[in-house]
């Protein structure tokens, strides 16, 4: 399996918290959408989702690729992980789902 690509942090307030990431990331938003603000940094991708709570998020978590979603969560699940967010459209082709550890870390995944 290859390295996290992309960061997404749940905010509960979207245009604070991307003032925030803004300033830090010396940078401004390849994506600027009521439901999704996106950087790019060094081929990193960080993001900001103000539906991420909703969604099972606790905290900023990683997202990996992954070739195959069901299998992997399914893998996964086998090994102890909990689904907390069904694999999910989420456009332009690409589907997510979030997972936790046993000990309540998130585990992302996305595939497309």
């Amino acid at each position: 399996m290859s390295t996290a690509t992309t960061l997404i942090y749940p905010v509960t307030d979207l245009p604070a918290a991307k003032r925030v990431f803004t300033t830090l990331l010396g940078a401004e938003p390849h994506t600027d959408e009521s439901y999704y603000v996106g950087y790019n940094v060094d081929g990193q991708e960080i993001a900001l989702d103000p539906n991420g709570h909703r969604k099972g998020l606790t905290g900023g978590t990683p997202y990996w690729p992954v070739e195959d979603l069901e299998a992997t969560v399914a893998s996964l699940v086998g090994a102890g992980a909990t689904v907390k967010q069904e694999p999910t459209a989420v456009g332009g082709g690409r589907r997510v789902a979030v997972l936790a550890d046993p000990d309540g870390n998130m585990i992302g995944l996305m595939q497309g």
